[in-house]
C-alpha cells in the first residue's frame, strides 16, 4: 500500500515511516523543509512538499495514495484553538480526496474523553470541553463515505520525548520545582513511540470504517509519580499545587495537569492483535540523560 503520511518527519511520524516501510508499504511523506526531505529520502520514503495550511497540497498527496495517516499537528498551545481549526481544515481536505473511494484514512486524537473518574474506553465520545475537533471532523467524513477511523494517543514517549511530560520538564527546570496538582492521584495513560507506530500500521491495514483505537500500553501513570521522576532527573523539589496555584504555575499545561487522561486498550488489542512491548513512561524517564538542557531543547523541537 502507498501511504500518504502527514507529520512524517515528526516524533511519531519518523517512527511510523520506518514501521510502514519495514512492513512492505511505500510512504509518501509530507514535509515543508529541505532537511525533512533529506531525512525522508534517507529512510526510503518519497517526498511530498506541503504543510497543514496548504490544502491543495494535502488533497494532491491524499489522491496519490492508497491510504492516508494524519499525524501532523501544530503543537503551539498558546494558539491551541487556532491550531485546532487548522487541523480541522486539513482533515477535511484530506478526506475530500478520498470520498467514495474506499481508501482508508486514520486521524489522530487524544485521550480527552468524557470518562472522568473512570477508565475510558474506545466507546466513549470525546470531551466537548477541548477545541480539538479531529474526531468530530472524522465523523462528518464518515457520513460522506470516507473510510476513516481514529487513533487516540496518550503520552507517547521514548528516551527523547514524552508527550506533555516534555513540557512539564521544561517548566520544572524554569521554575526550580517539579509540581503536580492537588494530591497527584490523577493518571495519564502512556505508550512507547514504537508501539504507537505499530498500532497505526495495524489500524491502517484493518481498514475498518468508524473505528476508534486506543494506543494505550499503560492505562494510568500517577501524575505524582511523573512529577517525582522529573524531580529526580532535575534534582529539584517536588511540590503539590492547589487548583488556584496550579492554574498560575502550569499556564496552558494547567488544562491537562489535574485531569485523568486514562484509557483502556482492551478492545483495540482484541481487534488488531496489538500487544505493546516497549518500556514504561517512568522507566524511560529514569534511565535517560533527557534532563540535560540540550536534550530538552531537542525534544521540544520534535513535533508529533
Amino acid at each position: 500500500m502507498k501511504v500518504f503520511l502527514t507529520g512524517a518527519t515528526g516524533f511519531i511520524g519518523s517512527a511510523l515511516v520506518r514501521e510502514l516501510i519495514d512492513a512492505g508499504h511505500q510512504v509518501l511523506g509530507m514535509t515543508r523543509s529541505d532537511a525533512g526531505a533529506r531525512s525522508l529520502i534517507a529512510a526510503g520514503a518519497e517526498v511530498h512538499r506541503g504543510d497543514l495550511e496548504d490544502l491543495e497540497s494535502l488533497r494532491i498527496g491524499a489522491a496519490a495514495a492508497d491510504g492516508v495517516i494524519h499525524t501532523a499537528f501544530i503543537h503551539d498551545f498558546s494558539k491551541f484553538a487556532e491550531n485546532c481549526e487548522i487541523d480541522r481544515r486539513a482533515i477535511e481536505a484530506l478526506g475530500s480526496a478520498l470520498e467514495g473511494s474506499g481508501r482508508p484514512m486514520l486521524v489522530t486524537s487524544g485521550m480527552t474523553t468524557t470518562a472522568q473518574g473512570r477508565m475510558s474506553t474506545e466507546e466513549d465520545d470525546p470531551s466537548p470541553e477541548f477545541p480539538r475537533v479531529s474526531e468530530a471532523t472524522a465523523e462528518k467524513l464518515l457520513k460522506r463515505g470516507v473510510r476513516v477511523s481514529v487513533v487516540r494517543l496518550p503520552q507517547v514517549h521514548d528516551t527523547v520525548k514524552q508527550g506533555l511530560v516534555t513540557y512539564a520538564i521544561a517548566l520544572a527546570r524554569e521554575k526550580g520545582v517539579s509540581a503536580y496538582a492537588g494530591d497527584g492521584l490523577n493518571r495519564w495513560a502512556a505508550v512507547h513511540v514504537l508501539d504507537a507506530a505499530r498500532l497505526y500500521r495495524l489500524a491502517l491495514e484493518k481498514q475498518e470504517a468508524g473505528a476508534r483505537y486506543h494506543a494505550v500500553a499503560e492505562e494510568g501513570v500517577l501524575a505524582r509519580d511523573i512529577a517525582e521522576a522529573i524531580g529526580r532527573g532535575l534534582k529539584v523539589p517536588v511540590v503539590s499545587k492547589s487548583a488556584e496555584e496550579a492554574a498560575v504555575h502550569f499556564g496552558w499545561l494547567g488544562m491537562f495537569a489535574g485531569r485523568d487522561l486514562t484509557g483502556s486498550s482492551a478492545q483495540t488489542q482484541a481487534r488488531l492483535g496489538w500487544r505493546p512491548t516497549g518500556p514504561g513512561l517512568i522507566a524511560d524517564l529514569d534511565r535517560v540523560r533527557y534532563f540535560e538542557p540540550e536534550q530538552t531543547a531537542r525534544a521540544a523541537a520534535l513535533r508529533p
